[in-house]
């Protein structure tokens, strides 16, 4: 009597590993054509086709043709790699390297001396796991015979480990094992192995196994572990592996320069106004630095880094070399022989590969478009004009061959302008120290010790701590106003027609009463500030006092007014006592000083001496006027030193 069910499950059973197949059959010349052309057909690698062979005849002395016909099958639950190629060489980092989000599971065997081992993986995301259908089929075709009802076999397909456990016995034929070819590349920088498959009843090998075969024909460095593990697993038969690399060897860099400046000469760096316009007067061409400033650092070589082959032979590699840096004017090597250092204050620049820092910056030209502003941290020499427009400005000195024309000149040191100055209101020379210019003609002028001109000065402001000296065939003073501490002196004051306003001031510092008259303003507009708080203040209180209170955001008004007017009257109190220190400065100066003329003084020149003011009535011939008992006179003229007006 025929039992349907199991005749059902028969038939089920059946259908999945038919499903599971995927078969089709092939007839061609030779055995490779055949697999190559159901590969194919399949869509998939060689190393993906199982296959038997239906049908196989070969000519005899030319007559007939050759036949080869098989059945070829795509390897069940093989996940495809991403189109992955079917090449000569596989390397193993190709081997396995898509991984998508569902996996399905996967059954593994092998046959070894000790019996047949199985592993089957856990499906991943939405993977399928691996039925007993696809597990018989996979005995099948290693022609092992496994009850469907074995109770391992069950277990493991409904509980994957992830591990090779042992299923059943195995009777080996040693001679139809597994067989593998090791191929070491001419240089020993990859190893490859060529597996053939075992024919029934051989043996796979294991991972360990083969280790030891690579081992044994001297591959020992290189290896990767994880693809022959994998490949143990799922070996690919007849296709040349690669299963180990030589480890390259890797020179060692040479030392280096890290540099912290710019290195090529003329390197522009525009700049841009508040506007967002390009201020094409910065270009910033000068480097400056300061001393103790870190100019580079040079980076040390490194060693080289020694390779293997596959064989363990090592492979040399080159050690980096060590730079020979050698040092330009004024720079200096840290104690670490690395950190290449400023010892001045200047500009860093690049003079046949060595670093200096040079302390005098020289425009061959005029200072232009072509230059931009110059800022420099040292001495700045001019060659021709600095152009409307323009400032030098300069840590040292500042010397200009040909004329300043509306342009500003600012140094900590002397100023020497062979030509002279032409400026216009807003332009500016300003010295540390001395100015010498051949004249000065409608500037502002402001020194720290001396302005010394040979030809004149013509309705200009000059501010001298010192002198103001005007000597030469025409050192005339004309208009405008000079300020100096110890002495103005020219060949003539004023102009013949008396229409031009000539003032100079002589016995007062002119930092210090610049900076009196600045706190006088300061004053002023601090105390305008706080007479209007006093009448908002007092207004307040008037109301309070009516109702007793002030709402709440008057009262909050009220107490921020209080606290500004507190401030307001601490600050005048503070500029107050500036100013009287200036006072006392000025009234204790040591020198009264002196105005003079080598030639004439005109009528209308305005004399002030201290805080004594006196104008000239008359014209006076070769005469200084001193202040004496409180009364400006004029007394015969003293010479001042000539030595002075030598430099310039």
């Amino acid at each position: 009597m025929v039992d349907f069910a199991r005749l059902q499950a028969a038939v089920k059973e059946r259908l999945e590993i038919d499903a599971a197949l995927q078969s089709i059959e092939v007839e061609c010349e030779n055995l490779e054509a055949a697999i190559s052309e159901a590969a194919t057909l399949l869509g998939v690698p060689l190393r993906y086709i199982e296959y038997e062979i239906l049908e196989k005849q070969s000519s005899i002395f030319g007559i007939g043709k050759n036949i080869c016909k098989i059945r070829a099958y795509k390897r069940s639950h093989v996940i495809i790699e991403d189109k992955l190629e079917d090449t000569e060489i596989n390397d193993g980092e190709d081997y396995q390297k898509y991984s998508p989000e569902d996996i399905d599971g996967d059954i593994f065997l092998q046959c070894r001396q000790d019996g047949v081992y199985v592993k089957v993986t856990n499906p991943v995301g939405n993977g399928k796991p691996v039925s007993r259908a696809v597990a018989l089929h996979i005995f099948n075709k290693r022609g092992i015979d496994i009850p469907p009802n074995n109770s391992i076999l069950n277990e493991i397909l409904k509980h994957p480990t992830d591990e090779y456990v042992r299923l059943t016995d195995f009777k080996n034929f040693a001679f139809n094992d597994t067989s593998v070819n090791v191929e070491i590349s001419d240089q020993e920088l990859k190893a490859f192995i060529f597996v053939i498959a075992p024919k029934s009843g051989g043996r796979d090998f294991t991972y360990e196994e083969y280790c030891k075969i690579l081992h044994s024909n001297g591959i020992v460095y290189g290896i990767n572990e994880e693809f022959l593990k994998k490949f143990a697993d799922k070996p690919v038969y007849r296709e040349k592996i690669c299963v180990a690399s030589a480890k390259i060897p890797v020179d060692g860099h040479n030392s280096y320069v890290e540099y912290f400046f710019e290195t090529e000469p003329g390197h522009v760096k525009l700049s841009t106004n508040a506007d967002g316009k390009i201020n094409f007067k910065e270009l910033n061409i000068i480097q400056n630095v300061l001393k103790d400033e870190v100019l580079a650092k040079i980076h040390p070589a490194e060693k080289g880094e020694t390779g293997f082959t596959v064989t363990g032979n090592p492979l040399p590699a080159q050690d980096g070399q060590d730079l020979n840096v050698p040092l330009g004017k004024n720079v200096h090597f840290s104690e670490d022989k690395r950190t290449i250092i400023a010892d001045i204050n200047g500009q860093v620049v690049m003079v046949n590969g060595k670093i200096n820092v040079e302390s005098v910056y020289t425009v061959d030209g005029s200072v232009s478009l072509k230059t931009g502003n110059i800022l420099f941290l040292g001495n700045v020499i001019v060659n021709g004009n600095v152009e409307e427009g323009f400032s030098v400005k300069a840590s040292g000195n500042i010397e200009v061959c040909g004329l300043v024309d509306k342009a500003s000149l600012i140094a900590e040191g002397d100023i020497i302008v062979r030509q002279g100055i032409a400026g216009k209101k807003g332009e500016i020379v300003s010295a540390g120290r001395s100015v010498w210019a051949k004249f000065i003609e409608n500037s502002d002028v402001k020194s720290g010790s001396m302005v010394i001109v040979s030809d004149g000065i013509l309705n200009s402001t000059i501010d001298a701590e010192k002198r103001i000296i005007c000597r030469g065939k025409r050192a005339a003073i004309i208009g405008g106003r000079q300020c100096a501490c110890e002495e103005i002196n020219a060949k003539s004051l004023g102009s013949p027609s008396g229409n031009t306003e000539t003032i100079c001031e002589v016995g007062i510092a002119p930092k210090k009463k610049a900076q009196l008259e600045e706190l006088l303003e300061k004053r002023d507009g601090l105390t305008a500030d706080f007479d209007s708080i006093s009448i908002n203040l007092k207004t307040l209180d008037g109301i309070r006092q009516q109702r007793g209170f002030l709402p709440d955001d008057k009262e909050e008004y009220f107490q921020k007014l209080t606290e500004t007017h507190e401030k307001i009257s601490e600050e005048i109190s503070n500029i107050n006592n500036e100013i009287n220190d200036i006072n006392l400065f000025l009234q204790n100066l040591p020198l009264v000083g002196r105005v003079s003329a080598s030639a004439q003084i005109y009528p209308g020149v305005i004399i002030k001496i201290r805080d004594i003011k006196h104008t000239v009535r008359g014209e006076f011939k070769a005469s200084t006027f001193i202040l004496e008992n409180g009364i400006i006179r004029a007394v015969k003229y003293i010479e001042t030193d000539t030595a002075l007006q030598q430099k310039g």
